[in-house]
Order: structure tokens, then sequence, then C-alpha cells
């Protein structure tokens, strides 16, 4: 009989009734719970000579990439999310730890390191930016002195869940010299000044459109994702079409789009005006049929052009399942490559790209 372990962070009892297959419940960072429980239910066979740990640690993704955690918890408090409740305000890793992990992982063969936490751009606020130290050298625990240092290891950088304040302006001259990759992604939500207010997020969507204005002025390549909810409470078909004028405006390279949906303990549950699912759907639908348009515009400028790509995969018809630097894991497109006896798993391949859809790009190998 085949056996799942699921880990979830709150409420273990509603689990276990709801799914009665689940053989282990725990919280946040309970690696040891966590371990004690998969060797309960499947016991590990002992190995003397591969059972130590590796310098970079047990990691789940495959072997060329991995997530870089920098923090913990976050300060903002919005509406429609309980992270805080559960993890707690923002809790920075030293700059140190970090800088030693991600070494291991490039040391163990890591192509691509993509750095995440709820809110990367906030990273160190809590220590108020201490300096730390790696290989003797002192580093300021910021965003902008981190991106700066994973630069010099010479493997792919990938900024996560940043947040636009006005130092994020200091990374885009990082990727303009290519140092980092030249991507961001951003979780802008809405563009509707009211429905930002009602989610707590003290943006403005005419300083956002500024903003990246700036940092395409400075790197003309980069690559813009962010995701955005619709159906919010109030959310009017004023507000709405103003996101639809802010997708146009902005035209970002990759979006990803969510409608909202209640979580218990959210203080959203209690604003009026909550949307009914039809019209949550069929507002979804326009938002993603208009991005697509500009996906599919945006991909097509890049047909012709020589691109530098990162092998996930390998069909076996000997078709070649990569990414670009505008390509984060599981989340954004693809770069499919016609077969090529120089490609390999985890290595970059230098390709031209011959066609493209909505989504993906088509190219092969030079």
């Amino acid at each position: 009989m085949q056996h799942h372990l699921l880990l979830i962070i709150a409420k273990g009892d509603i689990v276990k009734e709801t799914y009665p297959g689940v053989l282990a419940v725990t919280g946040p960072h309970a690696q040891q719970e966590v371990m004690q429980a998969i060797h309960t239910h499947l016991p590990k066979p002992h190995d003397p000579f591969a059972d130590l740990v590796p310098k970079q640690g047990i990691k789940l993704t495959p072997q060329h990439y991995a997530y870089l955690k920098i923090s913990e918890g976050c300060n903002h408090r919005c509406t429609f999310c309980i992270i805080p409740n559960l993890r707690g305000d923002l809790v920075s890793r030293p700059i140190g730890d970090v800088m030693q992990e991600a070494e291991n992982l490039v040391t163990a063969g890591v192509k691509e390191l993509l750095v995440i936490s709820q809110d990367t751009s906030a990273y160190g606020v809590d220590t108020k930016y201490r300096t730390d130290f790696w290989q003797g050298r002192p580093i300021k625990t910021r965003m902008t002195e981190l991106a700066a240092a994973l630069s010099e290891f010479g493997v792919w950088t990938r900024l996560h869940y940043v947040y636009p304040y006005p130092h994020v302006d200091e990374v885009i001259p990082l990727m303009a010299d290519k140092r980092i990759l030249p991507y961001l992604d951003i979780p802008f939500q809405h563009a509707s000044q009211s429905v930002l207010k009602a989610m707590k997020r003290p943006a403005n969507s005419e300083n956002v459109l500024k903003r990246i204005e700036k940092w395409r002025d400075i790197c003309p390549e980069i690559a813009l994702r962010s995701t955005f909810i619709v159906g919010f409470p109030g959310e009017t078909e004023q507000d709405f079409n103003e996101l639809l004028d802010f997708l146009d405006e902005a035209q970002l390279d990759r979006v990803g789009c969510f409608t909202y949906s209640e979580v218990e303990g959210a203080t959203s549950n209690q604003l009026p005006d909550h949307i009914d699912e039809d019209t949550k759907q069929e507002r979804l639908e326009r938002f993603m049929t208009k991005q697509a348009e500009i996906s599919a515009n945006k991909l097509q400028q890049k047909v012709g052009s020589n691109m530098t790509v990162l092998v996930d995969t390998i069909e076996e018809d000997g078709t070649v399942i990569a990414r670009s630097y505008a390509d984060a894991p599981e989340i954004d497109g693809l770069v499919i490559v016609g077969p090529t006896d120089k490609a390999r798993v985890g290595e970059f391949l230098e390709v031209k790209i011959t066609n493209s859809d909505e989504h993906d790009l088509y190219a092969t190998e030079r």
C-alpha cells in the first residue's frame, strides 16, 4: 500500500480528519520532525559510505538549480494574507550563513540560485542591515549587497518576491552589467488605488509605471514578472478596467493571476461587497486574455535573436526543454530546442530563437 506524507503548517487535526491517509503533520522549519516522520514510515537502510549529509545539504530540486531562502516572516499586514500570523515578523538570516550556503550549492554543481523570502527587498531591515562576515569579508545584510556578492559565483542569480522599495533601483545596474539575471519578480497584486488600499498594500500604479520605465532605460532586457488578484472584495468594474489599463502600459513579461478566495483568519474576510464567483471567473478570463496578447507580442520580438539557455530536461526524442533568463522554473515559460548532441541537463546551451507562441519560445542549437 502506498502512503503519502503531507507536511502542513497549521490545523493538523483538521488535516488528519479530512485526509485519513496523512501520516504526519508538522509546523514550519520542523526539519527534525519531518525526517523522523519519514524514517518512521520509510526506514532508510544504513549506508556507511553515503550517510554523511553533503555540505550543500539535502534539496528536492534538480541538481542544477536551488532556492536560497534569505529570511522568514513578513512585516506587512496585507488583509488577504495570514503569513505574519503563521510565521511572524521578518527574521533575516545572517548574510554570512546565506553566502556559505550559496557557495556550498555552487560547489555541488548548482548553476542557478533563486533568492526567495516573503519579502526579499526587506532583507536586513530587522537587523538594521547589520554587517556580517563571509570568508573574512564584511558584507551588509541587505539585498543589494547580497546580490552583488552572489554575482561573484558566476552562476545565474534570480530575485523573487521583491517589493518595490526605492532601494530596489540599486540592483538594476547589476542586471545591466550582467552580474545577476535581469529578472525581477514583484507581486503588484493590483493597480487600482482603492483596491490596493483595501488590501493594505502601499503602492501607487502611476509611480510603479515610472519606476518600470526607469528600470528599462537602465537595463532594456529586464524581464518583469508579477502576480495579481482579481475579484477582491469591493473591486468595481472601474477598478478592474484600471488593472487592464495597467497591463497595457506596464507590458510585463510574465504574469500570474488568481481570483480572490477567503483564507481562514484573513481580515479581508470581513470586508464588505464580496464579488460573486461568476464575476471573478469572468474577470480572470479577461485578464488572462489581455496578458496572453501582451506575452505573445513580447515573445514574438525575440524571434531571430540568440540566447543562452539552461537545460532542464531532454525528452526521449531528443527535444531539449530549457529556460532563458526570463523564465523561472515551473512558473514561467520554456525554450523548446530541437534535438542536438550538445545539450546536457543542467548545462548552458547557446541557441537561436526561431518561433514563439503565447508563453514559450522555440529554438535551434547554434
